[in-house]
């Protein structure tokens, strides 16, 4: 089958390079990368894959040049190879440069041959969800195997405002080139985020080790495979790295301390108050600093954050030498304010609304 993991706009590069290291051959297509697998590789990239969005299965396509064809060729579509009876589905229908253009008869087809022949329910909350895409008069049809967005770790209950997604974080730390064998701090952590997910990395955690996915509810499910499959993971051993975070909101630090302690990390993370002002080199070896810190679209008046970046980077040239460090933002005078020397930037990537980029730095 050909699998697609979506990823987020403008870290396709990163996600590519994951999705081979993790050893799928994988090729960079609009919106994601491709390659191909049986369903135990599935399973396994929404397991194991850390940028990916969401995990797409094509299933089949045909040519449907009419409703009347597409009416026809549904029906005759082998859903239960792939779809049981007793669970509820929901179809979603785009259609490009075809004859048949109208998504809502897509989607009415689709339901009546599923309902037709599969004896299925449609429902708007269904747990497994179809999309269908008519591009070139070609309708492909794909399965959406994850549910939920992948962002969704499955312990992250409290998050702070306009928090980084957890796909997008893993997708900067690797393009800062983490690997796992050194410290990261965020010293405007929020509700953890960076820190959580260099945690895991270093851990060796898998991150959909804490959630259900959508795959679970298809024909093709093996429940005693896929234990085997997700397992217990390595036992979460902490070395002498370390994994900080700080923030002047104290109410951050808590959501931060929790989250943690949901994805089992607690030994080895460490979360503290601390305005940036006052923020100190840990201990040991140099690494990376990570920050998404506030920019102008997210703040409103942008004028005091010249001078907030202006602070953070002479306590960073002043404190830090010898370590790496990444900033996350909108605004690109923000990213000079600091007097950091920044490599070129990053691609732009989409954001809540706004497009960031990735400003990294050598060895300070």
């Amino acid at each position: 089958m050909e699998i697609f993991l979506v990823a987020t706009p403008g870290l396709e590069e990163p996600l590519a390079q994951e999705a081979r290291a993790l050893g799928f051959d994988a090729v960079i297509q609009p919106g994601g990368v491709t390659f191909t697998g049986g369903w135990p590789a599935v399973w396994r990239a929404n397991l194991e894959v850390r940028g990916a969005t969401r995990v797409l299965v094509r299933i089949g396509s045909f040519r449907a040049m009419h409703p009347a064809q597409l009416d026809k060729r549904a029906h005759r579509f082998p859903w239960a190879d792939f779809l049981r009876p007793d669970i509820p589905v929901r179809v979603e229908a785009a259609s490009r440069k075809s004859r048949i253009y109208h998504a809502g008869a897509i989607t009415q087809r689709i339901e009546a041959a599923l309902r037709d022949t599969l004896g299925a329910t449609i429902a708007e909350d269904a747990p497994v969800t179809i999309k269908v895409r008519i591009e070139d008069d070609l309708c492909t049809i794909s399965l959406d195997t994850s549910g939920e967005s992948l962002h969704r770790r499955g312990y992250k209950q409290a998050v702070a405002k306009a928090p980084m997604r957890e796909t997008m974080a893993a997708m900067f730390l690797r393009q800062c080139g983490f690997d796992g064998s050194e410290p990261v701090l965020d010293p405007m952590c929020g509700s953890g985020t960076f820190v959580i997910e260099a945690a895991e990395i270093a851990a060796g955690l898998k991150p959909g080790r804490a959630r259900d996915f959508a795959f679970q509810h298809l024909v093709s499910f093996d429940p005693a495979a896929w234990d085997a499959l997700r397992g217990a993971g390595p036992a979460a051993t902490p070395g002498s790295v370390r994994f900080r975070g700080s923030d002047r909101d104290a109410g951050a630090i808590r959501m931060s301390r929790d989250n943690a302690e949901r994805a089992g990390l607690v030994d080895w993370t460490e979360f503290q108050s601390t305005a940036i002002a006052d923020l100190q080199r840990p201990d040991g070896p140099p690494g990376l600093v990570i920050i998404n810190p506030p920019y102008g679209a997210r703040i409103g008046n942008k004028g005091p954050l010249f001078g907030l970046h202006a602070a953070m980077g002479e306590v960073l040239r002043a404190r830090f030498k010898g370590w790496r460090v990444g900033i996350v933002t909108s605004d690109p005078q923000l990213a000079r304010a600091t007097g950091l020397p920044f490599k070129d930037p990053g691609p732009y990537v989409a954001h809540g609304g706004l497009k960031v980029r990735l400003f990294q730095t050598g060895p300070l």
